[in-house]
């Protein structure tokens, strides 16, 4: 699949949407909508954008939308921002969110999911959980969850393996992701998106981790020379919404605006699974490279070898440390995560 949206899957969301407000729901029901950062072009203005609009074009809807860094919003007081009312609906990406209820970034912990089919199975099973603890704890209600993609890392300097990770500088945005390139010899660097290019740049980092396409899109290999192809995580984000705005719904509207937002999301699953191989060969020159930039970027050989490492510090310092801090806040923590990402994993926490 290309990375040019499929205009009638947008199509099928606009019915969608369509049908959710024919017409129920009261006059001027104002939705004040925080999107994703305005750099991931691909799921900004090639779905979420349209996605809003078409909310926004019915008489009985006002929509106000901007992408988070457009109005200065951080990405780590997403859970608040959303709880106190302050926005309606709010991309939020889970892993910086998760200071504020560590038992979320369960959800996607650096090195669990080898593949993005292990890490659906991981969002699908513990989807039901995630919302009760999101409704109970910060007044507000799952709509969708969705990974950007293998999270990979761009750097600077030679390369050729794991091994020279050693001492660099790495940009991180989750703490289980810290963990885990500390394991392997690296400075975590925690930055927003927009902040990378300028680091790289600068050398306030040496390496940053994204998806591919996300990387690609915001230009990354103009300011590094080597493409690190193991993924650490998946990047899983959600668009949530204010509960007291959910519950101004009848049970009717919900429902279609549940079904909506699931449309949604599988275009957000489709862009993970279908745009990240191409913006890795057009990131590092390859001659199959069609619908990114290309670059020249030297792609690094990562060995079976380097992928048993991440599994190793996954279960030996990933995973206990994330318990004991989740555990502080919620008790049953490990218990829920073994029960869901755990049984679809194959991984345990003691």
């Amino acid at each position: 699949m290309p990375t040019m949206i499929n205009k009638g899957a947008v199509a099928g969301i606009s019915l969608a949407t369509g049908l959710v407000l024919s017409g129920a729901v009261q006059a001027e029901t104002t939705l004040r909508v925080v999107g994703n950062f305005s750099g991931n072009t691909l799921h900004v203005e090639g779905v979420e954008r349209p996605f809003f609009e078409e909310l926004a074009a019915r008489d009985d809807l006002a929509v106000v939308y901007n992408p988070m860094d457009a109005i200065g919003v951080e990405a780590a007081d997403a859970l608040r921002l959303i709880r106190s009312g302050a926005f309606d609906v709010m991309s939020v990406q889970i892993g910086m969110a998760s200071r504020d209820e560590p038992f979320f970034e369960g959800i996607d912990l650096a090195g669990v999911a080898p593949d993005l089919d292990a890490q659906r199975e991981a969002v699908n099973a513990i989807r039901e959980k995630f919302d009760e603890r999101l409704q109970q704890r910060f007044n507000t209600k799952l709509m969708t969850l969705w990974p950007f993609g293998p999270q990979m890392m761009f750097c600077n300097g030679d390369i050729e393996g794991v091994d020279d990770l050693s001492g660099k500088k790495v940009r991180v945005f989750t703490p289980s992701m810290s963990r885990l390139v500390e394991g392997l010899g690296a400075i975590p660097v925690t930055l927003q998106f927009s902040e990378v290019y300028l680091a790289l740049q600068r050398g306030v980092a040496d390496c940053g981790v994204t998806a591919p396409s996300a990387g690609s899109n915001g230009k990354w290999p103009e300011v590094t020379d080597h493409f690190v192809p193991l993924p650490l995580s998946y990047s899983v984000q959600g668009h949530f919404m204010n509960l007291d705005t959910w519950k101004r719904f009848d049970e009717e509207q919900q429902k279609q605006l549940t079904e909506a937002f699931a449309r949604l999301e599988e275009q957000m699953w489709d862009l993970a699974y279908n745009v990240n191989d191409d913006a890795i060969a057009c990131n590092t020159g390859q001659d199959s490279c069609a619908d990114h930039q290309r670059y020249d970027m030297t792609l690094v050989d990562i060995d079976p070898e380097s992928r048993q490492r991440v599994e190793e510090l996954t279960k030996d310092v990933v995973l206990p440390v994330w318990a004991e801090t989740c555990a502080k806040q919620y008790p049953e923590c490990a218990a829920v995560w073994n029960e869901t990402v755990g049984n679809a994993t194959n991984l345990t926490i003691q």
